[in-house]
């Protein structure tokens, strides 16, 4: 996640007053509500409750400008760590939710599961891979979508790339889970619900003191996550409805909308899953015979080529987050989509978008589906993931100044 003070093209809200109604964001407003009735109508009342949880989810992470990638950055570059706590935070307040879930099986009387994956070469490899595309790429899964439905050009590029890597990455899946890796492992299975627990509580517990320690030392004191600085326009219910929220407010949201994402789909949230498919579908439409691809030769995977993508829960889910992004964006007077992009950034969107969707699908995740949703299922896959993501954002990071771009080198810029 990141909360910093954003670089040029950025779609993070600005400090001015809600501007009223116009014509773009009606139009956004009557998109938004359309999809959902056509979900309901053609799929289930379900599924587009899910549609309705995407755009919650776009909503929050826009107006808390939450992303993982300036988050990992900020707190490398310049030892500012309020981002990095918020997520100890959320990740804390995620297990407090999910995992007696997991342990039972049923959550309010619904059988549900998690997102258990080995902990193996391939999450270790293509975690460091997504590392530095998060770096060049310019933001993780979910930073993509909401800065895509924020109006940011550059990260629309990013998303075009996404998709093509996941489509190479699972075709190479198969190849990939040949390495060695062990049999996934679910914490909550193997020490059981109080002791995972406590475990993972200690770990974010501790996390939290570290980095909170570096920023003192660097900085003298911390940035609060409680609270967040709004012009006096922007206070009472208009603060919710343009930002910026404080981190805590943002996360907060994510862990209450990925636990309804977990009773009503029967497992938590997830991004990445659905752009293998997006991808494929596009190849389908330019000729493309999908079904000569291993990766799409089984029946169901040629009946969802076959079918709407309205009825895939991923893809709904990340419909309604570019789309609830979207309408914050307008409410907050900032959908203004700018399509000069600098060549540097271009090449960094290809090269990074590439990196991203290829570490994706065969990490099995990104920083939701393997980091966020992965730790909230007790999935041990999930401490693999970012611990070998933190390298490639490190090495990402120092390969951003090569296109142009910037990194918080403490109060200058590069």
């Amino acid at each position: 996640m990141t909360h910093i003070t954003p670089a040029a093209g950025s779609t993070a809200p600005a400090l001015q007053a809600p501007s009223p109604l116009n014509g773009a964001t009606i139009a956004i407003l009557l998109i938004l509500v359309a999809i959902a009735l056509v979900v309901g109508g053609t799929v289930s009342i379900p599924q587009a409750m899910l549609y309705l949880i995407g755009v919650a989810l776009g909503v929050s992470l826009y107006l808390a400008s939450l992303g993982f990638t300036g988050g990992f950055r900020v707190l490398m570059a310049d030892g500012r760590s309020a981002n990095v706590r918020a997520q100890m935070v959320m990740l804390a307040l995620a297990i407090l939710l999910f995992y007696p879930a997991m342990a039972t099986g049923t959550l309010f009387g619904r059988p549900v599961g998690g997102f258990v994956a080995p902990a193996g070469t391939s999450v270790a490899v293509d975690a460091f891979i997504f590392g530095i595309g998060m770096q060049l790429g310019g933001a993780c899964a979910s930073g993509t979508l909401f800065t895509v439905g924020g109006g940011n050009v550059r990260m629309l590029l990013t998303l075009v790339f996404f998709i093509a890597g996941s489509v190479i990455g699972l075709e190479h899946l198969p190849w990939w889970q040949k390495l060695p890796q062990p049999p996934a492992i679910s914490m909550v299975e193997k020490l059981g619900l109080v002791p995972a627990l406590a475990l993972n509580l200690a770990i974010f517990a501790l996390i939290f003191a570290v980095v909170a320690n570096i920023e003192r030392k660097r900085h003298g004191k911390l940035e609060p996550i409680m609270s967040k600085d709004a012009p006096a326009a922007q206070t009472g219910s208009s603060r919710w409805l343009v930002g910026p929220w404080p981190l805590i407010a943002g996360s907060i949201a994510l862990v209450l909308l990925n636990f309804a994402t977990l009773y009503q789909a029967g497992r938590p949230w997830g991004i990445t899953g659905a752009f293998p498919l997006w991808g494929a579908k596009a190849m389908s439409a330019l000729g493309a015979d999908m079904t000569q691809w291993s990766s799409w030769s089984q029946p169901w995977q040629q009946a969802a080529l076959k079918s709407s993508v309205l009825k895939d829960v991923t893809s709904v889910m990340d419909i309604g987050i570019i789309l609830g992004a979207m309408i914050a964006a307008a409410l907050a007077g900032k959908y203004k989509p700018g399509w000069r992009v600098p060549p540097g950034q271009i090449a960094a969107s290809v090269i990074g978008g590439l990196m991203l969707g290829y570490g994706a699908r065969l990490a099995y995740g990104c920083n939701i589906g393997a980091f966020f949703s992965g730790l909230a299922s007790g999935s041990l896959h999930g401490w693999l993931w970012i611990l070998c993501a933190l390298p490639g954002n490190w090495i990402g990071m120092h390969l951003r100044p090569l296109f142009g771009m910037q990194v918080e080198w403490g109060k200058s810029s590069v």
